[in-house]
Parts: C-alpha cells; sequence; structure tokens
C-alpha cells in the first residue's frame, strides 16, 4: 500500500483534490448507514440541507485523498503548503510559559497536516489508536512520524508518555471529539445532543498543569494552500464541566468552516459498557 500512496503523492495536491471530490461519493451513495449518519449529524447540528451534504461529501474525499501529499511528500514541502497563521501569538504564548502544552485537534480541515506542523516546532507525543484495517497502520506511521512527532498508545502506558511529556514541557495531541472507551468519558452536549466525550485533557490539566491551545487546520479554496488556527482555552473557568466547554469549543470551530468536519463519524455511539446518557 504505501508504494501506492508513494505514487499517488507525486501528483499535484490540486489534482489528488479533484480525484477526491469525486471519490468522496462512493461511500456515500454504496452505505444507507454511512449516509444515514451524515445527514443526521448534519441536521442535529442544523447545517442540514443538500448543498451542505454535497459540500460536505466533497471535502471528504479532498481530505482522504490529500493524504498522500501529507504523508509521502517531504515534511518541507508539506510545511510549505501552511500560507496562514491564525493565533500565532497565543501559540507563541504557550511556547514561552514552559509549561506543557495540549493541542486540541478535532475531526476538522487536514487534522493531519495539523499534527506535522506542531511536530515541526515542538517535541510532540499523540495518543495512538490502531486501525482496524491492520495494512493501514504501516502507512499511518510512515505518514505521521515526522518531524519530532511521537505516539502513544491509547491506554495506560500511553497516557503515561503523556504525562512525562508534559512534566518535561513538551506538547501532546489529542482528538477532543473521538469517542472514549468506558471509563474515559462522560457524556455532555455536543450540538444539543449528549454525546460521550474524553475527560483526559481536563485530567491532564489537573495532574500536571498545561496550556490548552484549540487547534485546525483550515483547507483553502482551489488547492491553495492551507491555514493553521490556534486559540488558548482554560478549562473549568466558565461554570461547564471541562467535556462540555471542550464540547463547545469544537462546535465554534466547526462553525468556521463546517463542510470541513468529518461528520460521517459517528460521534453519538454509546461505548461497550458505558450506560447511555440519562
Amino acid at each position: 500500500m504505501i508504494p501506492l500512496v508513494r505514487l499517488l503523492s507525486h501528483l499535484p495536491l490540486s489534482v489528488l483534490h479533484a480525484v477526491g471530490r469525486v471519490l468522496g461519493w462512493i461511500p456515500f451513495l454504496w452505505s444507507r448507514r454511512y449516509r444515514s449518519r451524515l445527514r443526521g449529524n448534519l441536521a442535529q447540528a442544523g447545517y442540514g440541507g443538500p448543498r451542505m451534504t454535497r459540500a460536505v461529501v466533497r471535502e471528504i474525499g479532498c481530505g482522504a485523498m490529500e493524504l498522500a501529499f501529507v504523508w509521502m511528500r517531504p515534511l518541507d514541502e508539506v510545511l510549505q503548503k501552511v500560507v496562514r497563521v491564525h493565533g500565532e501569538e497565543d501559540l507563541e504564548e504557550a511556547r514561552r510559559s514552559g509549561s506543557g502544552i495540549i493541542f486540541l485537534t478535532p475531526h476538522l480541515g487536514c487534522f493531519e497536516l495539523a499534527g506535522l506542523y506542531v511536530g515541526a516546532r515542538f517535541p510532540l507525543t499523540v495518543l495512538y489508536r490502531p486501525p482496524r484495517l491492520r495494512w493501514l497502520e504501516p502507512l499511518m506511521q510512515h505518514g505521521r512520524l515526522k518531524g519530532s512527532v511521537k505516539t502513544g498508545s491509547t491506554d495506560l502506558s500511553g497516557v503515561r508518555k503523556l504525562v512525562r511529556a508534559l512534566k518535561r514541557g513538551e506538547a501532546i495531541g489529542l482528538l477532543p471529539d473521538h469517542v472514549p472507551a468506558e471509563g474515559g468519558g462522560e457524556w455532555a452536549d455536543f450540538f444539543g445532543r449528549p454525546a460521550f466525550t474524553s475527560t483526559l485533557a481536563a485530567r491532564l490539566v489537573e495532574a500536571v498543569g498545561a496550556r490548552v491551545l484549540m487547534t485546525f487546520c483550515e483547507r483553502l479554496p482551489g488547492s491553495s494552500g492551507y491555514v493553521m488556527h490556534f486559540r488558548r482555552i482554560d478549562l473549568g473557568v466558565d461554570g461547564a464541566t471541562p467535556a462540555r466547554q471542550i464540547n463547545r469549543e469544537v462546535e465554534l470551530l466547526i462553525a468556521q468552516r463546517p463542510e470541513q468536519y468529518l461528520w460521517s463519524y459517528n460521534r453519538y455511539k454509546v461505548p461497550a459498557g458505558v450506560p447511555g446518557p440519562s
């Protein structure tokens, strides 16, 4: 698989995106469950409608195809595609603080590039869950382990690795909108519906102390590059639970480019062993 993806990576990013806008329709038209979930999640968030659905399908395809470029091209060449940075003052303030940094990057835009961008500037450890398709793992590891990026497994040993990184004043990366396993989260509203939400970031802040930055890599029209967004948040200071606060911050990021969110993700699933929301 790696040779095939490497071959695709020689195509211009604009061609990869053009192909992706077509291929994105395959799972949508093929799978009734996929189609229903995508439409249902959009409607739940108030973004429903044929026009938005079409845009989301195209962007999901773009996100899949651009991985050939992001994972296989030389890191310097990939990072040159970041043409602007918003919130650089928050990023630099966190760097100067000397404390650990938690980057919360949802399934929005080119989130794989977000990790590489941060990992080129900070020692970065990200939690990693092996894919169900085993043949994907070597490809994902090859694409992600660049710069100073390291991975930790989604178990106790991985969490310990995150704690050690933060204590050293390094950075870690978490997906704030993934569905954690039993014991790793709590129910909190996400677009008005309870979603099982990770509490790991809040527990790490309480245990170690760290700056928290919401992070989003926006895909620009016309394959003209990407914009990195950073914004500092302070967990537990506005009266909401940290889980609800993080969900609200993710909602605000999505509002900037709702068509670039991975609405096909099963965000409202009930993990095995977890009682449903009351």
